[in-house]
């Protein structure tokens, strides 16, 4: 009898194509689901007969309760090299390997560009204008040469998205608890000297931290209440960095001049969600990872770590 590997929140139906599953086809039967469980109860039920399951980033959590729930389960695969949502002492406790893969940080880089340049030109209600036969030109657009970026993080995204912001001829300035001067130097930006002072002078301000506990709402109402009325927000980063309510605030008072997300509190995004109508607001339904190169290393290694699993020699083990 073959194993049963469940793939989740396949939601373009591409896991399957986007990769070779024919080396696993005598001994794996592959089921993807193309919506999402929202409570543990539906997916426990939905994974009660899967012996691998490989999931997408950290949408889905996999705490102790649900790895007690699926008996079967031998085989966790989760894209991307680090995820904070699978209690990785539980899965021990109850046998199951849990691997990664690569995952690029290319992606969210560039939807971090599209994001900024659709806010700074009004690309989305212009181009609403234009279909729906509104007026011709409703918009002025801000400029970016000259214009300060301030980044959040100088990471591996964070340093290209610097690096196009210096392109276009912008004045780019950093910050995290972490960031040195060297490192600064480095990547040729301005060190800011603070938080407050990032906020304060950033026109185009931008998101590029982990979530941890020194970053978990490190956007609150005081901060953004520092940034100028003609500055915009963008975060590709995690939702849980910016204070929610607080953005909506802003927002509807008209305090900045717009933002941009790709990451939410919950994801998908509820239909009542008062994000959905906000004002002033870009958003994407966390497209940062989502390429077909991504998407085909995601899959591909994952039928690597199948493989690799059932010869007994597991590769890319996490955490």
């Amino acid at each position: 009898m073959r194993l049963r590997c469940a793939v989740l929140d396949d939601f373009q139906q591409v896991a399957t194509t986007l990769a070779d599953w024919s080396p696993l086809a005598d001994r794996v039967e592959v089921v993807s689901y193309d919506s999402h469980f929202a409570d543990e109860d539906a997916l426990a039920a939905a994974l009660a007969d899967a012996d691998i399951v490989v999931t997408l980033r950290e949408r889905v959590p996999f705490p102790a309760s649900l790895f007690a729930r699926l008996p079967r389960l031998k085989l966790l695969v989760a894209s991307g090299m680090r995820n904070t949502v699978i209690d990785y002492e539980a899965a021990e406790a109850h046998g199951v390997t849990v691997c990664g893969t690569a995952s690029s940080s290319t992606p969210p880089v560039e939807l971090t560009w599209a994001l900024l340049l659709g806010l700074a030109r009004g690309i989305v209600q212009e181009s609403n204008a234009l279909r729906a036969q509104g007026p011709w030109q409703s918009t002025v657009g801000a400029d970016l040469h000259g214009r300060r970026l301030a980044l959040l993080g100088l990471g591996k995204i964070g340093s290209r998205v610097a690096q196009i912001g210096l392109a276009f001829g912008m004045r780019v300035s950093a910050w995290s608890q972490n960031l040195t001067q060297e490192r600064a130097d480095e990547v040729g930006v301005e060190l800011a000297p603070s938080l407050q002072d990032l906020l304060a002078t950033g026109d185009f301000v931008s998101v590029h931290l982990a979530l941890g506990d020194r970053t978990r709402g490190l956007l609150g109402p005081a901060e953004l209440a520092l940034l100028k009325p003609t500055a915009h927000l963008i975060n590709t980063s995690r939702a849980a960095i910016v204070d929610q309510d607080a953005l909506l605030a802003a927002l509807h008072e008209g305090r900045i001049a717009g933002a941009a997300v790709d990451v939410f509190d919950t994801e998908p995004l509820p239909a009542d969600h008062p994000l959905r109508t906000a004002p002033r607001l870009l958003a994407t339904p966390h497209l940062g990872y989502v390429t077909q190169a991504n998407y085909a290393t995601y899959y591909g290694q994952a039928v690597e770590n199948i493989q690799a699993y059932l010869a007994g020699s597991p590769v890319r083990r996490l955490p």
